[in-house]
């Protein structure tokens, strides 16, 4: 079951400090650049994931999750639905503590996968909304 009530979110982003962003963006019109910007803000180590770009807001860009140097707190999807089951079998081979996927983004086979892998899901949340509400 996706992780719905305030205080485990909450918890969530207390405790995570890595944040590994799929589909981020150079572009400032999208999402998945203010919402990355957003989180550097608020003290996140934030490593941006796209093959296509070198950099995003100036830190290293990676071609996919298995490329991230660093252990993976929260794996936070800005990516299509399609794209999604690709990412979970990404988030269990590096051993992902979390699983954002953000609104309109719902992929109840593909959540329940990771769940089995021991990957918490929050799904059709926005990582920003939440931060703001409940930090």
């Amino acid at each position: 079951m996706p992780i719905e009530d305030a205080v485990t979110i909450e918890t969530i982003l207390r405790t995570s400090k890595t944040i590994a962003l799929v589909g981020a963006s150079e572009d400032p019109s999208r999402d998945s650049h203010r919402i990355m910007r957003f989180l550097l803000d608020r003290g996140y180590t934030v490593h941006p994931v796209n093959p296509r770009y070198d950099t995003v807001l100036g830190k290293r860009c990676f071609p996919n999750l298995e490329a991230v140097p660093e252990s993976i707190d929260i794996v936070d999807v800005f990516r299509r639905l399609e794209a999604v089951p690709e990412i979970v079998d990404e988030a269990i081979g590096v051993k992902a503590k979390v699983l954002w996927l953000q609104f309109g983004v719902i992929h109840e086979e593909a959540a329940a996968k990771a769940e089995e892998h021991g990957i918490r899901v929050i799904m059709d949340r926005c990582i920003a909304v939440e931060h703001s509400r409940l930090m």
